[in-house]
């Protein structure tokens, strides 16, 4: 059986609409299994967000039957910073770290995607856009997930993001990036996305299936 799962969302901390508890509990009642709230952060909000994340989700996660990831969006940083600011999330409480990749509909700063996939604290790049060959590589080699987004705009490259992919061996992902419950995943919707990336039945169902497993293998067994 295929469970809804999702590692990049958005509340209130950041750009999103709901609150944390309200986005946890939308997503318990549209039938997901996991849901991370990932809002975006730098090095001046990142402390806050992620303590106030891990409180929600522990509190989540003792009455709901949802697994409530704590995480963090690292957005629009320089480079050269993100290998710190990921190994402090990490330490901070995060679960699960994002970092907001070469989207062509923002103007990210060129090596963001190379600077993400070579920190080992780093687990998912999100949307990462017109991601070169050896960057793939890089990202199959390190375990790193590369996203296949249901987001308007950060889309438009999904089909590129996993044609390199399947060339290169690298694993993908499926989020919503949701900034509301309306964004939020179906099955029938996680599917289109998917297919309409190019990807065959059986490498969608590796996806949703397989590969949210094995993320979800990361957590230390000790946090769930």
């Amino acid at each position: 059986m295929v469970l809804l799962q999702d590692f990049h969302t958005h509340t209130s901390l950041s750009d999103g609409e709901l609150s944390p508890m309200e986005m946890i509990r939308r997503a318990a009642v549209a039938g997901y299994s996991a849901i991370a709230l990932t809002d975006h952060a730098s090095t001046g909000d990142m402390q806050r967000i992620v303590m106030e994340i891990v409180q929600v989700c522990a509190l989540a996660r003792k009455y709901w039957d949802i697994l409530a990831i704590p995480g963090i969006e690292l957005t629009h940083i320089p480079p050269k910073s993100i290998a710190a600011l990921a190994r402090e999330a990490k330490e901070l409480g995060a679960w699960v770290v994002v970092v907001h990749g070469e989207t062509p509909v923002e103007p990210v700063e060129k090596g963001t995607n190379l600077a993400a996939l070579r920190s080992p604290d780093v687990d998912i790049l999100a949307h990462p856009g017109f991601i070169t060959l050896a960057e793939t590589k890089l990202a199959a080699a390190s375990g790193i997930f590369l996203e296949i987004t249901a987001r308007k705009g950060h889309s438009l490259t999904n089909g590129h993001v996993a044609q390199m992919a399947l060339k290169a061996g690298a694993k993908l992902i499926l989020d919503s990036d949701a900034h509301t419950d309306r964004d939020l995943l179906t099955f029938d919707f996680a599917e289109m996305v998917l297919k309409g990336a190019g990807l065959e039945n059986k490498v969608v169902h590796r996806v949703m299936k397989e590969n949210a497993a094995e993320l979800l293998g990361k957590i230390p067994a000790g946090n769930i």
